[in-house]
């Protein structure tokens, strides 16, 4: 399945990914392109016919690609209620950026930590690009209540422990995603079972632990919070919105600006603080 978006040289198909959360992807799809039985994939930038789902396409006012964050959710919910339809797909951090600077998208949500230093996101810009300050987030290792590997440990004795037990099954994230950096800096090479296990948002790495197919992961408090599951915590991060300084529809991206500012109280709700850029 695909959803499509426009891009200065026509129509983008963007692949929606299927999974635990194959409704959702669903509803995100405009249609879908046939692979050859054979084929591995299909090549970037290749020309492809795509079925559409319905009678005609109609592209949203903004397309939001790169990280997923359940806080998304509210700001997406206030621009609604101004008639503004927003879609949104999650890639990763690292595949938002790419699909901003071809642009293929409006807004890529964003958190890299910056390797030089103590800051997120400002140094991952190209050049004609601005952010705009969205809210601090706890990452950490998500487990089931009463894991001993886990429970009544700091989290850096937790990681020795789950590495040392060869039966222990993580869920990853998918490539390109900040979590997966921030992941991957932590295991420093190493491969558990399960590191090719890569979903594409923290609910589906939440489920993965809650439903038992997995015994620990990483992902945003307020997910551990909603399962019920136990949560470590790794790093307080900033979640940002990287967008063009001069926009194709500068009038939906003040309009983003605006439903930010009004879910500062549903962000709070949810367990987000709304902080500046570093």
């Amino acid at each position: 399945m695909v959803a499509l978006s426009e891009a200065p040289d026509g129509l983008v198909a963007h692949p929606v990914g299927k999974g635990s959360g194959a409704v959702t992807a669903f509803a995100q799809a405009d249609g879908f392109v046939t692979i050859p039985a054979l084929a591995d994939n299909v090549a970037a930038d290749s020309r492809a016919e795509v079925t559409l789902f319905g009678d005609g396409i109609s592209p949203p006012a903004l397309t939001i690609i790169g990280s997923h964050c359940t806080g998304l959710d509210a700001v997406v919910g206030h621009l609604s209620e101004r008639g503004i339809h927003a879609r949104v797909l999650a890639t990763g951090s690292q595949g938002g950026l790419g699909a901003l600077l071809r642009r293929e998208c409006d807004i890529a949500p964003i958190h890299l930590p910056d390797p030089e230093g103590d800051g997120y996101n400002a140094s991952f810009l190209s050049e004609g690009m601005r952010l705009i300050p969205g809210w601090r987030r706890m990452q950490g290792l998500l487990f089931r209540p009463g894991d001993p590997r886990f429970e009544g440990r700091a989290p850096e004795a937790a990681l020795a422990a789950v590495l040392a037990d060869d039966q222990a099954i993580m869920v990853n994230r998918n490539q390109g995603s900040g979590t997966r950096v921030l992941l991957d800096r932590l295991l420093q090479g190493t491969r558990p079972q399960g590191y090719w296990n890569q979903p594409a948002s923290h609910n589906a790495v939440a489920a993965a632990v809650a439903q038992g197919r997995a015994d620990w992961g990483m992902a945003i408090r307020p997910v551990a919070k909603a399962l019920g599951l136990g949560f470590l915590p790794i790093a307080d991060e900033q979640y940002d919105f990287a967008v063009w300084q001069v926009s194709r529809n500068p009038a939906a991206i003040a309009a983003f600006e605006d439903a930010l500012a009004e879910s500062a109280k549903a962000l709070k709700a949810l367990g987000f603080e709304r902080g500046q850029t570093s």
